[in-house]
């Protein structure tokens, strides 16, 4: 009966949102009521139960998430991801265009959000495809992968952070590891796909996009900043959590023990002061070094987080209902259920994230309600690597990205694709993206 319940208030909201039209986080909140109640929750508790839920969900990652968006702002206001993209697209030359463009979106990917950086980056994408009377699609594809692979296997995303932090999972790790299966998997996705792709759907290639889409500040070379400087500011939370990662790791191994120094490389190195640290520096780097007014930053900064406020509450609606699904005692009976499973627990989070994400569109809703499926198992498995576990639950949300996934229809559009074409290119690309997240995640296992 519990997985009954679980499947009708799926079902519902897939009915209410794509059915209906209602807001995401409204159609949560309404399932969240239905499916507790539903679980027998008593009625006094049913309130309690989502508050607490959405409130432990966004207490964790609300401050993550809002310096992250400022961060992504500021280097995208002084023109440091077109700096980025630019010089890299230069440097790699007509040639080896793709690899230019994945490299330039995996960096620029790391600080922005999915929907950001395809905004950001697809005006670029247009000049260039003019420039060298490419098509679009060719050069967007590789784009769009790097962004989701980001946007699945890396913190400070919001999907890696909620879900690092419902399996206690170490975030510096998660990075680590993130990072080691992301760069194989955007290649196959972002390079080598795209080959086959064109035999698919060949019309996709003909494609010139469209032209409205994105539009943009545009900058001169000259008035952003450098480089060096850019590429150091969007990867500078990066550095600072895998020096709190490399510590965490190094330490047990060569045994010393906690000093001053090791205390303050494990500060800097939480996610939260590495955030907050890197947003400083940007305002230093893309701001106040090129005598930007602060008041001009903070604009930025306002606007940033002005922007979050819907997806925030969707978040903290999908962690309503992955609470309630807590409370209703779904995952204990999942846990009897598996009890003396042999199945990886890898394996168990990606399938039941991929499921979610199939039926939801949302690949951040569907990475928040996997935990609550998924503890119960690891909770029997104490040698479980929980890093490893969330990247999988990120590689299970970004399948089989169709008509639900408002990711899908902003690649669909932005590429002047058709429908058949989209499926064709994006929704097999995004399940190449789980599939070999997955697959290396798996591999790593062996050695981690």
């Amino acid at each position: 009966m519990p997985l009954l319940i679980v499947a009708i208030g799926v079902l519902l909201l897939i009915i209410l949102i794509m059915g209906f039209k209602l807001n995401t986080f409204v159609s949560l909140i309404i399932v969240s009521f239905v499916v507790a109640l539903s679980l027998g929750i008593p009625m006094k508790d049913v309130v309690h139960s989502i508050e607490s839920g959405l409130g432990g969900t966004l207490g964790h990652i609300g401050l993550i998430f809002g310096l992250g968006a400022m961060l992504g702002r500021l280097i995208a206001d002084a023109g440091g991801a077109n700096r980025i993209a630019n010089t890299l697209i230069e440097k790699f030359g007509e040639k080896r265009i793709q690899w230019a463009i994945l490299f330039a979106s995996f960096i620029v990917g790391i600080a922005l959000f999915l929907e950001v950086t395809i905004v950001l980056l697809v005006p670029i994408i247009f000049s260039i495809a003019k420039e060298l009377k490419v098509s679009i699609v060719k050069l967007g594809l590789p784009m769009v992968t790097a962004a989701l692979a980001a946007h699945a296997f890396l913190p400070p995303h919001p999907g890696p952070i909620a879900v690092a932090a419902e399996y206690q999972a170490n975030v510096g790790m998660v990075l680590i590891y993130g990072i080691i299966v992301a760069i194989p998997t955007v290649i196959i996705a972002g390079i080598f796909y795209p080959k086959l792709a064109i035999k698919i759907v060949p019309t996709a290639f003909t494609r010139e996009g469209s032209a409205s889409f994105g539009v943009q500040k545009t900058f001169k070379l000259e008035e952003t900043p450098g480089f060096g400087i850019s590429v150091f500011t969007a990867l500078f939370p990066v550095i600072l959590m895998a020096l709190g990662a490399i510590v965490d790791m190094t330490q047990p191994a060569l045994g010393f023990k906690d000093n001053s120094f090791i205390v303050f490389i494990r500060f800097i190195g939480t996610s939260s002061t590495a955030m907050l640290l890197s947003v400083l520096l940007a305002v230093y780097t893309m701001g106040l070094r090129r005598r930007i007014p602060v008041k001009d930053l903070m604009e930025s900064c306002s606007s940033a987080v002005n922007a979050l406020g819907m997806l925030l509450l969707i978040i903290g609606g999908g962690g309503a209902l992955k609470q309630v699904l807590v409370d209703g005692g779904v995952g204990d009976y999942i846990a009897k259920l598996f009890e003396g499973t042999s199945m990886s627990p890898i394996l168990f989070a990606w399938i039941v994230a991929a499921l979610l994400r199939i039926c939801l569109g949302s690949g951040t809703v569907a990475t928040l309600a996997t935990p609550a499926l998924v503890l119960p198992l690891i909770s029997t498995m104490p040698d479980v690597n929980l890093a490893l576990v969330t990247l999988a639950t990120g590689a299970g949300s970004a399948i089989a990205s169709h008509v639900n996934d408002a990711g899908f229809w902003m690649v669909k559009e932005s590429l002047g694709m058709t429908l058949k074409e989209a499926f064709g290119t994006y929704t097999i690309l995004s399940t190449i993206v789980a599939v070999s997240g997955l697959v290396f995640t798996l591999i790593l296992s062996v050695f981690v």
